[in-house]
């Protein structure tokens, strides 16, 4: 069973117990799934997980986190935390950010990664389920400007594996990059829905 699941870095931010992660590590093997490749040891980084086409890539994903123990972050709006979802938010580890303010998310999410000793933020980078015409640049921008090497996962569908593709550290050349970034994903993924798959990922799949 270890083999096909990874145990979390010290240097990687963590949450819950030892029973939890027994648990939800469990669930997420019973369902067939394994997690393959080497995890970096990384106190801070952007994580990525594509291709996102489905509802139950949260599931997986989710299992998958609290298997490993592994906290990341998410920045929501911050409205949300006006709602009675906020307990469920912080739960999650959701940090609120204020798009109206003249600051830009973007800027005010790395000002929150500089006060952190370790830090894994989250992110889809197509931004949506439905088929994406191209991904959005936020990670990118987020990795650069806190200066943070970029994580790399992708869903196998067809194998019910999530991959760990590697670190990228980003070069400020966003489609030079990104065209490295989406080269080490190509054999690594298939979509729950693959109507749904983002363009730049069925580029990949036609070049497997």
């Amino acid at each position: 069973m270890s083999a096909h699941f990874p145990t979390l870095p010290a240097q990687v931010p963590a949450r819950g117990s030892s029973l939890s992660r027994t648990v939800f590590k469990k669930i997420f093997l019973a369902q067939g799934w394994s997690f393959e490749g080497e995890f970096p040891n990384l106190p801070k980084a952007v994580a990525i997980i594509s291709p996102h086409t489905s509802n139950i890539d949260a599931w997986h994903g989710f299992t998958a986190l609290l298997g490993l123990g592994i906290k990341i972050t998410i920045f929501g709006k911050h409205t949300l935390f006006k709602t009675p979802l906020k307990p469920l938010l912080e739960w999650i580890g959701v940090i609120p950010v204020n798009r109206s303010i003249q600051q830009g998310t973007t800027q005010q999410i790395i000002d929150f990664i500089d006060t952190q000793n370790q830090i894994w933020v989250g992110m889809a980078p197509e931004g949506t389920r439905k088929q994406a015409v191209s991904f959005r640049s936020g990670f990118y921008r987020i990795a650069v400007g806190a200066n943070l090497p970029i994580v790399m996962f992708a869903f196998d569908y067809a194998h019910k594996t999530i991959y760990c593709l590697g670190v990228f550290q980003p070069t400020g050349n966003y489609d030079q990059d990104l065209e490295q970034i989406l080269s080490l994903y190509a054999g690594k993924f298939s979509p729950k829905n693959p109507d749904w798959l983002a363009k730049p990922l069925q580029n990949r799949m036609k070049n497997i």
